[in-house]
């Protein structure tokens, strides 16, 4: 995956003409589309194909289940030219493993998520998680841009492991703070697919991406 403007766009939409545009729109100024389950359950596994004529695809479906299940899943994934996915990481160090093994891109682990519930179950594991995902070699992880102080204290765990920060818009986390706190990547999603101009929202954001990448936290 690419690192030239560190913004991926969610495309957590049901309509397949609804992504294909969102994508031809933003894709001078993203460096990847995530796919959520509900797209796919709508419109099938061969929408993955189409985005990926258009970009670089990431396949956030959260895989949680033992390691042949978990495998399954994500040869399927890389069959349809994805080029990442995204797996939880509390299923347990043989189960995550199993998803790096059977990969053909980027597996990232869901070390914390950014939703206001992940504080009680998820934070207190989430150290936990980083380091199982640094263990079986994994890219990266997925930490929340809704507590940019998570994504620092992760970011010391991880070392240079990508972190891709989801929360960015509608849940309230900003652009900047993620990656001053150590983010390679944001994510986001209904503050650009809702906008009224959803290609000049994804520039702004990019904008303020240089703003934030040229005075970046020590790591």
């Amino acid at each position: 995956m690419r690192r030239k403007t560190r913004l991926i766009v969610a495309l957590d939409v049901t309509e397949e003409s609804k992504a294909l545009r969102l994508a031809a729109d933003t894709k001078d100024y993203v460096d990847a589309f995530k796919v959520n389950v509900p797209l796919v359950l709508a419109r099938g596994m061969g929408l993955i194909d189409k985005l990926a004529k258009i970009g670089d695809v990431i396949c956030d479906f959260k895989v949680a289940d033992i390691p042949n299940t978990n495998r399954l899943i994500v040869d399927e994934v890389f069959r349809h030219h994805a080029k990442g996915i995204i797996v939880h990481g509390f299923v347990g160090e043989d189960s995550v493993r199993a998803c790096v093994d059977a990969a053909r891109g980027d597996v990232f682990v869901v070390a914390e998520m950014s939703h206001p519930g992940a504080e009680r179950w998820n934070a207190p594991i989430a150290d936990e998680i980083a380091r199982l995902a640094v263990a079986v070699g994994a890219a990266g992880i997925i930490a929340p841009a809704t507590r940019p102080d998570r994504v620092k204290a992760l970011r010391a765990i991880v070392g240079d492991k990508l972190i891709l920060s989801p929360g960015v818009g509608a849940q309230g986390g900003t652009p900047a703070d993620p990656i001053t706190a150590g983010a390679d990547y944001i994510i986001v999603g209904r503050a650009i697919y809702d906008a009224e101009n959803p290609r000049a929202e994804a520039e702004k954001i990019t904008r303020e991406i240089a703003r934030a990448a040229a005075t970046p936290l020590p790591r």
